[in-house]
């Protein structure tokens, strides 16, 4: 029997305010489990970064609603020059298949700098820099990770703090962040919290036999 604090424990977020460290290579082709193909660069802020990242304007009403028009959420990434927690999303998180095709599938993913300074619009139409919208929706450490309704209706006239509707505080392992994208996509936070959405999907997967830590424990073959 798999416990609840197992669930709970084995992808406990983790996050930073200023790190350090360098970007892991990609893994073979040969091997079905990593996408090498998207292997992510680091941009000239020092950002790790992938190639199917939105690149818009950072008006974040617009971003909506072209996610909306592609049956896609909005997923907006803060990550800051240095962070090593970042670095492991891009490294293993993104580099595993299941995750990066389920992530290019159902959402589209703007990356903002938590001390950036370039021109972001929030859903209200006030324009600042990255920074200061950082501060306007309390994102205190990178990665923090901000899901939205999946309609421009929802959240006019208001800012991304009022409308968000899930927020990943910190870096989770493989199994528990896709499991996190699901909810979002799911939209289980109307229903529920992710704890208790978590540990109903792990004990159904432990329950028909499989493992619901899979994706944490493959292992990264070396570029």
């Amino acid at each position: 029997m798999i416990e609840r604090r197992q669930f709970l424990i084995g992808g406990g977020a983790a996050a930073v305010a200023l790190g350090a460290g360098g970007f892991a290579g990609p893994a073979r082709a040969s091997n079905p489990d990593w996408v090498p193909r998207y292997r992510a660069t680091v941009d000239e802020n020092g950002l790790h970064s992938q190639p199917w990242f939105h690149q818009g304007f950072l008006d974040m009403k617009e971003d909506l609603a072209e996610a909306a028009a592609g049956g896609r959420r909005l997923m907006v990434i803060w990550e800051q020059k240095g962070c090593p927690y970042c670095q492991e999303m891009h490294a293993r998180n993104l580099a595993l298949t299941e995750i990066n095709d389920y992530i290019r599938k159902h959402f589209l993913v703007v990356q903002l700098n938590m001390w950036g300074s370039r021109e972001a619009t929030d859903f209200d139409g006030k324009a600042m820099e990255e920074k200061a919208l950082a501060r306007r929706w309390r994102v205190n450490f990178t990665p923090t990770v901000n899901f939205f309704p999946p309609t421009v209706a929802e959240v006019e006239g208001k800012s991304g703090l009022e409308v968000e509707v899930a927020r990943m505080p910190g870096y989770l392992k493989p199994a528990h962040f896709l499991t996190y994208m699901e909810f979002v996509r799911d939209e289980g936070y109307k229903k529920d919290s992710f704890q208790r959405y978590l540990l109903t999907k792990f004990r159904a997967i432990h329950d028909k036999g499989g493992d619901p830590f899979r994706l944490d424990k493959l292992t990264r073959p070396q570029s």
